[in-house]
This record gives structure tokens, C-alpha cells and sequence, in this order.
């Protein structure tokens, strides 16, 4: 048995093919482009292992997806691959619209060739997994209802389009063509090789590195915050017994304002790893100005999932980040393996001005 995962090797697909293995023996083939934020160094674990088939590419190589798919007749695919950071897709759209949309488009274009050719009992049993995020849904005001699946779509910046468009495109081949689809739709996630552009990577490593602590406007700034070895479960969880064509919001209960989050961080890291003159990483925050259309809430209702599913968090907030901040500090060969001159660059054009 056999499962295709794309972006296997980026941040949330990573730790999915690392749990995956941890739980069973099934092979992955692994289809990433390795893009800025996808690093095999995250997977050395893997490395020998002829359960884990990994394959440098495309979604949006239609010829090659299908050739993947004529060889190694999966039971499965699992659609990680997206370009994923709101400020990247302020500044360059154009490759969120490639990705998320046309190479959304391409990859459903090949799986359903590959899965109207299979016999029956195939074609029953085969899912097709979207991988998706609760920024479709828009911001929320304070004191609103959190996002429940059948929530209205007003995505407010080009990667949040992007993604919205792609969760259309999937649930139409199901309603057009019986494509058997799910679809998750995550809250923020943090946890293990995360790439340091995203909040609470980019703060631990700025912190140890003596940097300025940038955040966006006034912090208050509302996210609900999902350990991503939880949100693997609930993946593995909704492949497994998920009704088809069902959607599934994946969340951690864990609102809190972008602010209150650094100070977590620089508590640990007080903690763990503290400064050399006893000063608080606190200290090195850096208040910059707000990015353009910047949602100022989301929180995830995921009562579906453990309703229909059974399927609920792990992990605390104080137990994830703890487990974050400590696996950062075990592992700066990784850290810094992924900085190199263009993410420098970006941090440099992303921070390096406008503070308030």
C-alpha cells in the first residue's frame, strides 16, 4: 500500500511524513518542488529508508504526477504543497496564483485520470486529502463565533485567495466528477521545522541571535494556535474514517493575541537558554508597522472533527511551545541550515523599516 504526498518536504508536510512513519510501514511517495521553505535536511531521518520515495517536482508537472501515479498506484494523495506566507504573497502573488490555483488544478487533473481508471473496489476505497487553511474564512471581530466549515469564504490577501480558490476547485471535482475529496482547513500552526520567517521560529531565532523581536502593529493580533504534530493526527485521522466530500476544520483552542505569544517565547527562552547580561529576551521587542489588510482574528471551531471523529488536540498551548522552544535549541545545526543570503534578504526588506 501506497500514499503520494505532496510538499512532504515543508513544514507541515514534514512532520506528516515523519509521524506517518513513526505509526506505519506504508510507503510515502513524496512530490516537493523544494521551494525556499522545503528542506530535505528535515527528513535525514529518512534517509535509506525504501519505504520513503521522494521525488523532486512539480504539482503543476501534469506528466509527471501522472507517470507517479501510473507507477505506484497509490490508495491516497495527501496535498500539502502550497505557497504559504500572507507577506510573501503581498509582495509576489503571481507565484501563489501558480501554486495554490493552476497547480491545484493540475494535480486534480491527474488524479482523477489516474482514479476513473481503477476497478471499482479501487476506485471506492481511493481518497483524495486537501490540505487548507482557516484564512478562507476571512477575520473575525472580537466576541464573534469562531469558524465552523459551513462559514463564508472572504479570504483578504492574494495567499488566502489563492487557497480559497483551491478549496473550490476541489470540492467542484467531487460535485462534477465523484472525485471521492476531503478537504482541512487548519488554524496557525507551530511546532518542529518550521522555516524562521513565521512568528514564533522567527522569534526564537532573532532572540538568540541578539536581533530586535518584530512585531506587527499593537500584537493584538488573534490567532488560534495548533501544535503541528496535532494537526498530522487529525490529517491521519480524517484519511482514515473522514466522510467523503466533507470538510473539516482542524484547530487548536488556543486563541491568543501575537504579543501575549512573543512573551511566551521570551519567558522560555529566559528560562531555557538565558541572556548573558540576565536581561529578558523581552527586552528586544520591536514594534513595526501593521502589513497591509492584516486580519485581526482567527479561531477555529473544530467540534465537527471530534463530534464525527473523535479526533481532539494533544497538546496545551504551554505544552506545545515548550516542546518548540526546547526542539529549537536542540537543533541550531538545522536552524542554521535554512538561513541563507535570500531569507536574510527578506527579513531585511520585510522588518528593516517603518518601525512605530
Amino acid at each position: 500500500m501506497t500514499i503520494l504526498v505532496t510538499g512532504g518536504a515543508g513544514f507541515i508536510g514534514a512532520n506528516f511524513v515523519l509521524d506517518w512513519f513513526s505509526q506505519s510501514g506504508e510507503t510515502i511517495v513524496n512530490l516537493d518542488k523544494l521551494t525556499y521553505a522545503g528542506n530535505l535536511r528535515s527528513l535525514a531521518s529518512l534517509e535509506g529508508n525504501p519505504q520513503h520515495v521522494f521525488v523532486h517536482g512539480d504539482i503543476g508537472d501534469g506528466p509527471l504526477v501522472q507517470r507517479l501515479l501510473a507507477e505506484h498506484r497509490p490508495r491516497a494523495v495527501l496535498n500539502f504543497a502550497a505557497e504559504s506566507h500572507v507577506d510573501r504573497s503581498i509582495h509576489g502573488p503571481q507565484a501563489f496564483v501558480e501554486t495554490n490555483v493552476v497547480g491545484t488544478f493540475q494535480l486534480l487533473e491527474a488524479v482523477r485520470g489516474y482514479w476513473q481508471g481503477l476497478d471499482e473496489a479501487e476506485r471506492s476505497a481511493f481518497r483524495f486529502l486537501h490540505v487548507s487553511t482557516d484564512e478562507v474564512y476571512g477575520s473575525l471581530k472580537a466576541g464573534e463565533p469562531a469558524f465552523t466549515e459551513t462559514h463564508q469564504y472572504q479570504p483578504n490577501s492574494p495567499y488566502s485567495a489563492s487557497k480559497a480558490a483551491s478549496d473550490h476547485l476541489v470540492r467542484s471535482y467531487h460535485h462534477t466528477y465523484g472525485l471521492p475529496v476531503l478537504t482541512t482547513n487548519c488554524s496557525n500552526n507551530y511546532g518542529p521545522l518550521h522555516f524562521p520567517e513565521k512568528l514564533i521560529p522567527l522569534m526564537i531565532v532573532n532572540a538568540l541571535a541578539g536581533k530586535p523581536l518584530p512585531v506587527y502593529g499593537d500584537g493584538q493580533q488573534i490567532r488560534d494556535w495548533l501544535y503541528v504534530k496535532d494537526h498530522c493526527s487529525a490529517i491521519r485521522r480524517v484519511l482514515e474514517a473522514g466522510q467523503v466530500g466533507e470538510v473539516y476544520n482542524v484547530g487548536g483552542w488556543n486563541e491568543m493575541p501575537n504579543l501575549d505569544i512573543v512573551h511566551r517565547v521570551c519567558a522560555l527562552l529566559d528560562e531555557l537558554r538565558p541572556r548573558a547580561d540576565g536581561q529578558s529576551y523581552a527586552s528586544q521587542i520591536s514594534f513595526v508597522a501593521d502589513r497591509p489588510g492584516h486580519d485581526r482574528r482567527y479561531a477555529i471551531d473544530a467540534r465537527k472533527l471530534e463530534r464525527e471523529l473523535g479526533w481532539k488536540p494533544a497538546e496545551t498551548f504551554e505544552t506545545g511551545i515548550r516542546k518548540t522552544v526546547t526542539w529549537y535549541l536542540a537543533n541550531q545545526d538545522w536552524v542554521k541550515g535554512v538561513m541563507d543570503g535570500s531569507y536574510r534578504d527578506w527579513v531585511a526588506q520585510q522588518y528593516g523599516a517603518g518601525k512605530v
